[in-house]
């Protein structure tokens, strides 16, 4: 299907600050107590917390709160999402926590992989009566981690080795039958029934076609970036890019998003209608490598001219700039790089690498040391040391000397 004509042009500079603005760094972070109420807002722009295991500075998904809110009770999240039951755990964009509003948009997935997407369980001998030994004892025991469960299995491949019992509970999970109540003290997920975790509320309401569905998703990816191509859109979601082309015509032909051509990208665009058009954006913010602002490597090259690659999954012997590195942004650009490590035994942030992005120099170095004390502060670690590697490693050096 061709794309629609574009009705407005946009500069670089101009897309980059409707990006930031969607993703709430265009206005200051709170100046007083950070409460319920500014996480909701943050994450109402956002739409999605990704989750990942690695623990080596802080858990993935706390780090987008603070890149925004700044320092705040670490139990606001766990407090949304296992007591109010207002986020729940599905494969949104990946593991993500999302809104529980999200649910019914969601379940196209849930039914697809019911039917086609659990490739894996053809290979696994005795997968259906595993699925229903699994799913009984969670109904009767629930909610449990695998690690709890009664007859869960040797470990095996495939599935990164995960156990028979592992695999029936995510093939669960995947299908929407159960759901994360909560993790355990080492991150585990405990699984119970969907029906017992998520408000009757949300269970209740109707399934939308799997088209309604992506509409929904689209406009909704178009608000969460501000302005997007259709892979950009689609990533959001996770939606294939072939069926949401035909699903952005028609919300383009509805007035719900508008086709604009941004300068030096070579495919057309969706602006969100009401997305904000800061004149300036004066942010300052350390990035999760998983943060919805940047996940999408080639739209976070088109918008902000650096080449950002999750380097915790290269060999030690290929990564650039370290295990564990967050792009610092500063006003409307990421200016340096920062390889970090929580201390938790001697109480210190480790700063293993710090670099400068080309075009910016060791100026950027006082206002990436306030926020690396910012975030030392909010961690609970009472120092900060900054290994000699990197070039921008000696004048972060001076400043803590």
């Amino acid at each position: 299907m061709p794309s629609p004509a574009p009705v407005e042009r946009l500069s670089l500079p101009q897309a980059r600050r409707i990006a930031l603005g969607a993703q709430g760094f265009a206005e200051p972070r709170p100046s007083g107590r950070v409460d319920a109420r500014h996480l909701r807002r943050t994450l109402d722009r956002i739409g999605v917390l990704q989750i990942d295991s690695v623990n080596v500075l802080v858990r993935s998904y706390e780090l987008p709160l603070f890149a925004r809110l700044g320092p705040h009770s670490r139990m606001l999240l766990p407090d949304l999402v296992e007591r109010r039951r207002e986020l729940f755990e599905y494969w949104a964009h990946e593991a993500s926590f999302v809104p529980v509003e999200l649910h019914p948009l969601l379940r196209w997935r849930m039914e697809w992989a019911r039917t086609d997407s659990f490739r894996h369980s053809r290979h696994l001998d005795g997968f259906a009566d595993s699925v229903a030994q699994v799913l009984s004892e969670v109904t009767e025991r629930g909610p449990i981690a695998s690690s709890q469960l009664l007859d869960g299995g040797e470990k095996r491949g495939p599935w990164w080795g995960w156990s028979s019992g592992k695999i029936a509970l995510e093939y669960l999970f995947y299908t929407g039958t159960l759901t994360s109540a909560g993790r355990g003290p080492n991150f585990e997920r405990r699984y119970d029934l969907t029906e017992r975790v998520l408000p009757p509320s949300i269970l209740e309401l109707p399934t939308p076609s799997i088209e309604e569905a992506h509409r929904q998703l689209l406009v909704r990816a178009a608000k969460h970036h501000g302005v997007g191509t259709a892979r950009d859109l689609a990533d959001y979601f996770r939606i294939k890019v072939t069926a949401a082309r035909p699903r952005l015509h028609e919300l383009v032909q509805e007035g719900a998003l508008v086709p604009v051509q941004v300068a030096d990208w070579k495919e057309i665009a969706y602006l969100h209608p009401e997305a904000r058009r800061p004149r300036s954006v004066d942010a300052r913010a350390l990035l999760s490598p998983f943060d919805s602002l940047i996940w999408e490597r080639s739209r976070a090259e088109r918008l902000f001219g650096v080449r950002i690659r999750i380097e915790l999954y290269t060999p030690a012997p290929k990564r650039i700039h370290g295990y564990y590195v967050l792009p610092f942004l500063l006003g409307d650009a990421i200016v340096a790089r920062v390889d970090l490590k929580s201390d938790r035994k001697a109480s210190c942030l480790l700063v293993q690498g710090a670099y400068t992005e080309d075009g910016h120099g060791n100026d950027v170095a006082v206002p990436l040391a306030a926020e690396l004390r910012l975030m030392a502060t909010w961690l609970g670690l009472d120092n900060i040391e900054v290994k000699p590697r990197g070039d921008l490693a000696p004048a972060l050096r001076r400043i803590y000397s």
